[in-house]
């Protein structure tokens, strides 16, 4: 029993009898309780698998907070195995995961470890040629959502290339994506290519980011055709099947697995007056609107320190939708967005930022199909040779079993 004890503990990169204690609880907890999450582990807890290409070499990380090593922070974790960082990379939200959705992120020192935070959201969205100078490995560990406009892959996309420029080893520690069990939606047109979108995928990809970062490139999507030495700890027993619901939330107002699941179908209404719950306790899993014709179900949008600072509709009583009631999550949806256009007498009063929809859409066609009445079922044959061409793309840099194409 023994000699498999201290297998299972050289396997995991688990040397300390705690932590490896607690790895056994934890997944005995999730056995009993069917927790789908069980069996997978992400790439940052194989620890096996980089710890010792690591030594001796100067690291910059590309973390925030869902970049764990079980319970320890990825770099807490480093740092205890006596390893170099230089410095921290944040992306929208911060390190720590505290800022607002679109709020700046600035420059500072980790109180902890007075390691330097440099800020890539904000005025400088790319690592520069001298921050990446006294380092010879980027390490990107970040849970993503699976999502076109989730701003993490557009750092993934800039990280990409700034190693590339700069000849410095790119290694991604994957994790599960959990909208990764289908693929949807318009390709990415380059005319309304930003921040919320930087490369010709679909509105829900369907990849992990390792699995992105080989089709960036793969594709040579990279500025001038640059392509990134790149290395990819995989995440074990995962497909792209499975449930995963994240341990850590990814992001401020994606708080539970429900509001990660709806925000595809959802994220559409920031381009509108309807509050999608920001400032509430549940954001991504309601809609409504200062009207009272338009639901029974009631919530008020507030100021929330660390988390909503101007929601949408502030301190108005908002009528309309309550999600959580829902017993099927559907992928991907236009049905919403159309249903809630037509509660509008005033297509003005509802639609208030059309430039914004059309940047996250990736195309101005679907809502001018929307706007003509068009069913669901007419719009998306729109986009769908596109979405068939994007699949054939996707196959080629699939790192995990996929028994699904679209949706």
């Amino acid at each position: 029993m023994r000699k498999f004890k201290l297998n299972f503990v050289n396997l995991f990169g688990y040397k300390s009898h705690i932590r490896y204690c607690m790895l056994i609880i934890t997944l005995t907890i999730c056995l009993l309780t069917g927790n789908a999450n069980a069996s997978i582990i992400p790439g940052a807890d194989r620890t096996d698998q980089y710890l010792n290409k690591l030594k001796g070499k100067n690291l910059a990380l590309v973390v925030n907070q869902t970049s764990r090593v079980g319970n320890d922070h990825l770099v807490d974790f480093l740092l205890e195995k006596k390893l170099t960082i230089k410095r921290i990379f944040a992306p929208e939200h911060g390190f720590r995961g505290e800022a607002g959705a679109g709020e700046l992120v600035s420059n500072s020192k980790d109180a902890g470890t007075g390691i330097p935070i440099v800020s890539i959201y904000g005025k400088n969205h790319k690592p520069t040629a001298a921050q990446l100078e006294d380092v010879d490995v980027v390490i990107f560990d970040i849970q993503d959502v699976g999502c076109r406009f989730y701003t993490y892959i557009s750092t993934l996309h800039y990280v990409m290339e700034s190693c590339a420029e700069n000849n410095k080893q790119l290694l991604i520690l994957d994790r599960p994506n959990p909208n990764g069990d289908y693929f949807d939606g318009p390709v990415l047109q380059p005319a309304f290519r930003s921040f919320v979108g930087m490369d010709p995928i679909p509105v829900v990809h369907g990849c992990t980011i390792g699995e992105l970062a080989q089709m960036i490139n793969g594709e040579k999507w990279l500025a001038n055709g640059v392509q990134t030495s790149l290395e990819i700890v995989r995440v074990a027993n995962y497909t792209h099947s499975m449930k995963y619901d994240p341990p850590v939330r990814p992001s401020p107002n994606l708080p539970n697995y429900l509001a990660i699941r709806l925000y595809p179908s959802l994220c559409f209404f920031e381009a509108t007056s309807v509050s999608v719950g920001r400032g509430t306790q549940f954001p991504f899993q309601v809609l409504g609107y200062p009207d009272p014709s338009l639901g029974k179900f009631t919530f008020i949008p507030l100021i929330i320190k660390g988390l909503e600072m101007n929601p949408l509709q502030k301190d108005k009583n908002c009528f309309g939708e309550d999600l959580r009631q829902i017993t099927t999550v559907p992928p991907f949806t236009l049905s919403w967005f159309i249903d809630w256009l037509g509660k509008f007498k005033n297509r003005g009063e509802f639609l208030t930022r059309e430039q914004w929809f059309n940047k996250l859409m990736g195309n101005d066609v679907v809502l001018k199909l929307v706007l003509e009445g068009k069913s669901e079922a007419e719009i998306r044959k729109s986009w769908a040779a596109e979405l068939n061409d994007y699949g054939v793309v996707r196959q080629k840099y699939l790192l995990y079993p996929d028994s699904n194409t679209k949706k």
